[in-house]
C-alpha cells in the first residue's frame, strides 16, 4: 500500500517518524513545539485537536501498518496526541511542561496497565490507544504535582 504525501506528513508528525532512532521522542518534541504557539494550550483548541488527531491517527495508523507492519516506528501521530494530552490543563510554564514531556516519554516507554495490553488491539486503534492511556496517566500525575507544588 502506498501512502500519500499528506498521510506520511500527518502520520509521522511532519516526517519526524522517519528519523531512524527515537522517532517517538522527536515526534513528541514536534508536538511540544506546537504547544508553545500562543493560545495553543487553550482547552477549547487543544481538546478538539486531540480528538481530531486521535481519529486521524486511528485511520492513518491502520494504513501505516499495512505499509510497514505492526505498530511501525514511522507512525508517530500517536505521540503527538499523547504529548498534547499530557500537557492538557497545565500552566504554560517551561519547567512544568518539561517535566510533563519527560514523564510522558517515560510512561510511553514503560506502558503502565492497561496501555501495554491495548497495543494488542488491531490496526490504528492499537497504535493510538496505548499512547492515550499513558498520556492520561501523565496528565493526572502532572496536574496533581501542580496542585501540590506549584
Amino acid at each position: 500500500m502506498k501512502l500519500t504525501f499528506v498521510e506520511k506528513a500527518l502520520g509521522s508528525t511532519l516526517f519526524s517518524g522517519y528519523i531512524p532512532f527515537a522517532s517517538g521522542t522527536f515526534s513528541s518534541l514536534v508536538a511540544f513545539a506546537f504547544y508553545w504557539i500562543p493560545g495553543f494550550e487553550k482547552p477549547s483548541l487543544l481538546i478538539p485537536l486531540i480528538v481530531l488527531f486521535s481519529i486521524i491517527g486511528i485511520l492513518i495508523g491502520s494504513r501505516f501498518e499495512k505499509t510497514y507492519g505492526k505498530d511501525p516506528s514511522q507512525c508517530t501521530i500517536d505521540e503527538t496526541v499523547g504529548m498534547w494530552i499530557s500537557l492538557l490543563f497545565l500552566p504554560k510554564q517551561i519547567i512544568i511542561t518539561i517535566i510533563a514531556f519527560l514523564l510522558w516519554r517515560l510512561l510511553d516507554i514503560i506502558k503502565p496497565f492497561p496501555a501495554r495490553q491495548s497495543e494488542k488491539l488491531s490496526g490504528g486503534v492499537g497504535i493510538v490507544a496505548d499512547d492515550i492511556i499513558s498520556a492520561v496517566y501523565t496528565s493526572i500525575i502532572m496536574n496533581l504535582i501542580v496542585i501540590k507544588f506549584f
